[in-house]
């Protein structure tokens, strides 16, 4: 076999067609499309590592993936290479970039920090064009309580309010280091960063902005639920559809800024 490199993939994909990033027995995953796609350039079967598991329906603008290939097709050209991958995925997966890494370099296990961003469509009518990629709410959100709201999550904490109840972790403390909401148009976003994210809690948290955007729940309830730590208080889930991994941090690394790198070389 021809001596192998790590690399680090952006990878990008519309996730309402796919189980989720991870492979498994009984359903199709972005993992194995992008597996099968670089097992055929490499002559051999590899095995990808993302940064996250992402659920069923759920998007990514930017997944921190890493992979061992050819070192030799490598340095012929990086970006060759990318299209080479980019031929033989589904439309419906791209990969963005490609960089070479340390051979111990792992997606998932020396990432510092993740970043999401969830898309609420706010209009009378829903969208025709891209019904999947954001949870339509057809009544008026008060954008500015949920901004109050969003600072009840900020922090280190214990988020056991806002976690799914089959989340497997052995502590639900983590550091969410920024919670702000964008409004433009129709279109709501709620991005969050954090060094770590519990199973749902994402789509949790949005679920329970929206609980106060509509009147439902009050700041100072909110509050009151997180401190109590139990996610049957709390608000519903919101639909995998609207949430998009969006960039990753790693000690060498920022995802967003090798985005912005490659592009400018382009």
């Amino acid at each position: 076999m021809d001596k192998l490199s790590r690399v680090l993939l952006i990878v990008e994909f519309d996730g309402h067609a796919y189980s989720g990033w991870q492979r498994q027995k009984n359903a199709y995953a972005v993992q194995q499309a992008l597996e099968e796609a670089i097992s055929k350039i490499e002559q051999h079967e590899v095995q990808c590592f993302g940064a996250g598991r992402t659920d069923k329906g759920v998007h990514a603008q930017a997944m921190p993936v890493h992979v061992d290939v050819s070192t030799e097709r490598l340095l012929r050209s990086k970006r060759a290479y990318v299209h080479g991958v980019n031929q033989l995925l589904p439309l419906s997966i791209r990969v963005l970039a490609c960089v070479q890494v340390e051979d111990d370099f792992h997606a998932r296990f020396d990432c510092l920090e993740r970043a999401y961003c969830y898309r609420i469509w706010c209009r009378n009518t829903s969208s025709s064009l891209d019904s999947w990629r954001h949870w339509w709410m057809p009544r008026e959100l008060d954008v500015v309580q949920m901004e109050l709201a969003s600072q009840v999550f900020m922090g280190r904490q214990d988020f056991s309010s806002v976690r799914a109840s089959g989340c497997q972790a052995a502590s639900a403390v983590r550091e969410i280091r920024e919670l702000s909401l964008q409004k433009q148009g129709y279109v709501l976003e709620i991005h969050v960063r954090a060094d770590a994210f519990l199973y749902h809690m994402v789509r949790n948290i949005v679920g329970s902005l929206v609980q106060v955007g509509l009147a439902q729940c009050s700041v100072d309830q909110l509050s009151e639920i997180m401190k109590k730590k139990d996610r049957s208080l709390s608000a519903a889930t919101a639909p995998a559809h609207g949430l998009y991994f969006s960039d990753a941090r790693y000690e060498k690394y920022l995802v967003s800024s090798i985005l912005e790198n490659t592009n400018n070389d382009a």
